[in-house]
């Protein structure tokens, strides 16, 4: 992924508010981590990072259009991504083995803030994309689209094994 470092020793004990509309930034994200979505318009943020005693303060908003795959007939919708976020990064958090958003480096404090936008964009997207609530997907048989075609299969009703059961009468 495309890494932005800021240098936190820069800033004023305010803070300072960035502006990102690099669309490079995303399209080198979505196909590092080989995200099944592209970018369907401008995708923008603004940050505010205030730096603190062992860290910094980082709120922003995140907004834009992205086109992802529909979850139940796989077609490509616009989705709108809309974030606000706020959140501590301290020296000592850390995601994983060399991936900390927050490092010394030359003796000055540095923060990726490309690793808290990326976050923050993927938290945006819908854990189950649906193009509409009324999408009826793909037809389990043949995988034709339910939404633009009507297919020819045989519909079962239900577990076969079950079919005596069908025939009782609770009274």
């Amino acid at each position: 992924m495309s890494d932005l470092w800021i240098a936190v020793g820069d800033l004023p004990a305010e803070g300072r508010e960035f502006s990102f509309s690099d669309q490079g930034f995303w399209t080198k994200a979505l196909k590092a981590f080989d995200l099944s979505c592209s970018l369907a318009g401008p995708l923008e943020a603004s940050v505010l990072i205030r730096p603190q005693g062992d860290g910094v303060l980082v709120s922003g908003r995140l907004s834009g259009l992205a086109l992802v795959p529909c979850d139940r007939c796989a077609e490509p919708f616009e989705q709108p991504v809309k974030a606000e976020f706020t959140g501590f990064e301290g020296r000592g958090d850390q995601d994983g083995p060399g991936e900390a958003r927050l490092r010394e480096q030359g003796g000055a404090l540095e923060l990726n803030i490309g690793a808290v936008l990326w976050e923050q964009f993927v938290l945006a997207l819908p854990v189950k994309p649906l193009c509409s609530e009324s999408c009826r997907g793909l037809c389990p048989g043949c995988g034709k689209n339910l939404n633009t075609e009507v297919c020819s299969c045989k519909t079962e009703k239900g577990d076969p094994r079950l079919a005596a059961l069908r025939k009782l009468k609770l009274s």
